[in-house]
C-alpha cells in the first residue's frame, strides 16, 4: 500500500469520527490504568460494568490497596481472569504508592514495570491519558492492519512498528482508536462488513463481502 492511499484512509476515518477515544470509562489516568489492566481478554462493556461499581468506592491506589485482594475481587469477579487481575492490581497500587507518589508514571519503562502492565497496556495509557503518539496493537488493530494492507506483519510488535512508521504524523495521535473501532464494528473477524465500510475502495483485502 502506498502513502497516498494510507493518507486517504485515515482522512476518511478522521472525517467520520474527528475525536475518537477509548470505550473504557475513566476520569483520571489511574482509573484508565486500572480499567486497561482489567480489560485483558475481556470486553470494554464488561469492564465498565465492574468499574462503575468499583470506582465510586475506590479510585486511588490507597483506596484500592485498602480493599485488599479479596475485597477487590468482589467488584471485578464478573471479569475473566479476575483472580490474577486482582493480585496484579493490588501489587501495582502498592508500587505506585511506594515508587511514584501514587501518580501514574508517564514513561513506558515505569509503566511496564507495574504488575499486569505489558506493552499494549502501557501504549493505551501513554496515548489516551498523556497524549503520546503510541500504537496499542490489539487483536482488532492486528487484523485491520493485515487485512487492509495498511501495515501487514506477522507479529503484534511488527505491526506496531510499521504503523508508527507508515501512519502519517497528523493522524498518529488518534490512529489506534480509529483502527480499534473499525475492527470492532466494521472489519469484524469472521465476516467483515465490507458493504458498510467507508474505506472499502481503498482496502486491499482480496475476499471482500457484500454486507
Amino acid at each position: 500500500m502506498n502513502a497516498t492511499k494510507r493518507h486517504q484512509i485515515f482522512s476518511r476515518l478522521r472525517d467520520d469520527n474527528p475525536e475518537p477515544t477509548t470505550e473504557l470509562e475513566y476520569r483520571t489516568p489511574f482509573e484508565l490504568l486500572i480499567a486497561v489492566i482489567l480489560s485483558a481478554q475481556a470486553t470494554d462493556v464488561g469492564v465498565n460494568k465492574a468499574t462503575r461499581r468499583l470506582f465510586p468506592v475506590a479510585n486511588t491506589p490507597e483506596a484500592i490497596l485498602a480493599l485488599g485482594v479479596d475485597g477487590l475481587k468482589e467488584y471485578i469477579k464478573t471479569i475473566g481472569l479476575f483472580n490474577s487481575k486482582a493480585e496484579n492490581v493490588i501489587k501495582a497500587c502498592r508500587m505506585l504508592i511506594e515508587r511514584h507518589s501514587s501518580e501514574v508514571p508517564e514513561t513506558r519503562e515505569a509503566l511496564e514495570a507495574l504488575p499486569g502492565v505489558g506493552r499494549k497496556t502501557a501504549n493505551v495509557v501513554l496515548n489516551t491519558a498523556f497524549g503520546q503518539p503510541t500504537m496499542a496493537v490489539d487483536t482488532h488493530i492486528f487484523r485491520v492492519s493485515n487485512r487492509t494492507g495498511i501495515a501487514p506483519g506477522k507479529t503484534v510488535l511488527e505491526v506496531e512498528k510499521k504503523l508508527m512508521r507508515f501512519v502519517p504524523k497528523e493522524f498518529l495521535q488518534d490512529a489506534h482508536h480509529w483502527l480499534i473501532l473499525h475492527g470492532r464494528y466494521v472489519c469484524v473477524a469472521r465476516r467483515p462488513r465490507c458493504g458498510a465500510c467507508l474505506i472499502e475502495d481503498l482496502c486491499e483485502y482480496k475476499h471482500k463481502t457484500e454486507i
